[in-house]
């Protein structure tokens, strides 16, 4: 503003709005700030008490993913402190509670908001089952509804329902409003929702968690669960134009691409609405077959660890092998023979 003033929205100063938040985002952090600010009633309810990531870019920077709050955070920001065994220590992570720290976020440059699967305090308890759907590379957006629509069969067959809305960058998500369901409980009923999905069209759709194997099939990853993270509706995404993860209908889903919904077209389509409230069905309670059914295959991160593990170890007999058939590659050892200076046994 003229004269070096800042602007300021609901009590937090704000500075270089009229800057690029990254490269091609097509969108200042003005428009940022205004479009987090008008979602603030339809997003912080998907925050609120939820142990929260953002991605965030520094001016000029790259763009990084921020867990632990920085410590010049204000002290109306609230926490909660978690121990995290990756790396060993005490993470202090944000809860977005309210629309002040959601404009203190968007002033700080935080693009995207990934909130965890349970409320801080009860983390045996997640509210979702959540299936990220991701098409091939190369592929179209037209793959992920396609299994999107998998995944809806295969819940309606087990008599439960879900939401649905773009990811923001090339696949879809379906969220399953769950309660009184034990975090074992619920990732392993997402094991069996994929499990059963792929099985409806396995020439289309796949669990196989090593790229390698997927075969070019759109993949139904079910390890969103247990302290996982997914991107929020209505949150920006890091990608050119500045995509929103947008709720949608599942009879709108067919319909779109996900460059339809960005900073700025977003607020346009949603009008007066909450789509992801409007369209979310009230918590269910899990099948206990679905359940049981989940415990018996095995966690795709873990089985993927493992047979890692196996390939190299067959890798290396391999090559092993290989060098055998060459006759070795021991210069020294070949060259004394040649000179009959090693007994070859003649």
């Amino acid at each position: 503003m003229a004269g070096g003033e800042r602007e300021e929205r609901a009590g937090v100063p704000l500075s270089n709005l009229d800057q690029p938040i990254f490269k091609d985002a097509g969108a200042t952090k003005r428009g940022l700030v205004d479009y987090l600010d008008a979602v603030a009633g339809r997003i912080v309810p998907e925050l609120a008490d939820r142990p929260l990531s953002v991605v965030r870019v520094h001016r000029g920077g790259e763009p990084f993913m921020q867990k632990n709050l920085p410590k010049y955070t204000p002290e109306w920001v609230r926490s909660v402190s978690l121990w995290a065994e990756t790396s060993q220590r005490q993470v202090t992570y944000a809860l977005c509670n309210d629309r002040r720290t959601l404009v203190w976020f968007a002033n700080q440059r935080a693009i995207e908001y990934h909130p965890t699967l349970m409320r801080a305090g009860e983390w045996d308890k997640p509210t979702y089952l959540v299936m990220d759907l991701d098409p091939p590379a190369g592929e179209t957006f037209d793959l992920a509804v396609r299994a999107a629509h998998l995944v809806r069969e295969a819940l309606n067959d087990a008599g439960l329902d879900g939401a649905v809305k773009t990811s923001g960058a090339k696949g879809v998500h379906v969220f399953v409003p769950i309660a009184g369901v034990a975090a074992d409980d619920a990732a392993a009923a997402t094991r069996a929702i994929a499990a059963r999905a792929e099985r409806i069209d396995p020439s289309f759709a796949t669990t196989a968690f090593i790229r390698e194997d997927r075969e070019g099939k759109v993949f139904l990853d079910s390890t969103r669960a247990g302290g996982a993270t997914v991107v929020a509706a209505y949150s920006p995404r890091l990608r050119p134009g500045t995509p929103v993860s947008f709720p949608l209908a599942w009879n709108e889903l067919d319909g779109v691409r996900p460059g339809d919904f960005t900073l700025h077209t977003a607020l346009e389509r949603l009008g007066d609405a909450d789509p992801w409230a409007e369209t979310m069905p009230a918590p269910q309670r899990l099948p206990a077959d679905l359940v049981e059914e989940g415990h018996g295959i095995p966690i795709a991160r873990v089985q993927a660890m493992h047979e890692g593990k196996r390939r190299k170890r067959a890798r290396e007999k391999e090559a092993a092998r290989d060098k055998e058939a060459a006759g070795g590659t021991d210069p020294a050892r070949d060259e004394k023979r040649a000179d009959g200076g090693e007994d070859s046994g003649g």
